[in-house]
């Protein structure tokens, strides 16, 4: 997912070269804008943490690019590719080097586990959009 302030700054499509540049296929993609309810459901997880308020916030305060990217060991790759949170810990070449403004502005969100990718997938897409 390519979140609010990357989108608004412009970089989506810098992104996504770079992801098509590293293999990743991707699979569905739709610009969108999360309600603050939306938002605080793919942001369940952390409901209990004192961010999360900040965090459904900041998601639901401009569109994002939702992506099914496909690739093998996806996972992991693109959280390697995407970089760490902090763009000042975040290795040369990674999309948050490059386009994260902070730690918690950090342009690019990727999937932790391919259970969790499956539940992200299926939180933006039905079905019938993701090609074959």
């Amino acid at each position: 997912m390519i979140k609010p302030e990357a989108v608004a700054a412009g970089h989506s499509g810098k992104i996504i070269d770079m992801i098509i540049a590293a293999g990743f296929k991707i699979k569905a993609m739709k610009l969108t804008k999360l309600s603050k309810e939306r938002a605080g459901e793919f942001y369940e997880v952390h409901k209990e943490r004192p961010f999360y308020g900040e965090l459904v916030a900041y998601m639901s305060g401009g569109p994002i690019v939702a992506m099914a990217l496909e690739k093998d060991n996806a996972v992991a790759d693109f959280r390697k590719f995407i970089g760490a949170t902090d763009p000042a810990e975040a290795a040369e070449g990674t999309i948050r080097k490059r386009f994260a403004k902070s730690k918690g502005e950090n342009a690019v969100h990727g999937s932790d586990s391919d259970e969790n990718a499956a539940i992200e997938i299926a939180f933006h897409f039905a079905d019938s959009e993701i090609v074959g």
